[in-house]
């Protein structure tokens, strides 16, 4: 657990600096679950955006498992090797997308939509969300949204080779993009604009840029793990 703790936190911070992409993503979405609430009900807002986080983050970690059985299954095989590579490649990748350096990932995203076009139908039949039990469901549903950023994630928890702890960083990963997500919900201008400074972006995409060389095999693996 001490050898995962910075990968969790490592993930933890890719969520949270991959904000700007997610308002792109899910920043609508956000808003619409808020317009059949009237203004005077914050609380009530506040915890149906929080359910509907919550089901997201959820879907996340659930995916993380799934993966990480997948990538368990790989374990010692030439396969592990090529996941590691292709995850260090997608971060490399979507840091150079949040900086605005390169474009080509949105192309990636393209591959879930064939996914999500079955499962569209069933989230649209939870709007508008009245109720905590829909919030969670929908948000839920919306976790399979496709997203390169959380493909790339997915990538780099399935080389973890465990299903725990695949797990555990996806919901790391999930719990940095809820301050973001949760913001823009709450109509926080400040922070959205925050993290759609030019800066900002840049300085999140080169960090994710590190996250990427550091995941991709090397003679750097062998000193973080202290062998």
């Amino acid at each position: 657990m001490l050898e995962l703790a910075p990968l969790l936190v490592s993930a933890l911070i890719l969520g949270l600096l991959g904000g700007g992409h997610c308002l792109g993503m899910c920043g609508g979405l956000m808003g619409a679950l808020t317009l059949a609430i009237p203004p005077e009900q914050r609380s009530r807002r506040f915890r149906l955006l929080l359910a509907y986080n919550l089901g997201r983050i959820l879907s996340y970690a659930s995916a993380g498992v799934l993966i990480g059985l997948a990538g368990w299954a790989a374990a010692n095989s030439p396969a592990a090797m090529l996941m590691r590579i292709l995850a260090g490649l997608l971060l490399i990748s979507m840091g150079l997308y949040l900086a605005g350096w390169w474009s080509g990932l949105t192309r990636i995203e393209s591959l879930g939509r064939g996914l999500w076009r079955h499962i569209q139908p069933f989230a649209n039949r939870l709007l508008p969300v009245s109720s905590l039990p829909r919030a969670l469901l929908l948000g839920a549903l919306w976790g399979w949204l496709p997203c390169g950023l959380v493909y790339s994630t997915l990538l780099w928890a399935a080389s973890q080779g465990n299903a725990l702890d695949s797990g555990l960083l996806m919901l790391a990963f999930g719990l940095g993009t809820w301050p973001v997500l949760l913001a823009t919900g709450l109509a926080a201008e400040r922070v959205t604009a925050l993290l759609r400074k030019r800066s900002v972006r840049m300085a999140g995409g080169l960090l994710v840029i590190v996250f990427g060389i550091w995941t991709l095999p090397g003679p750097h693996q062998h000193w973080l793990m202290g062998h």
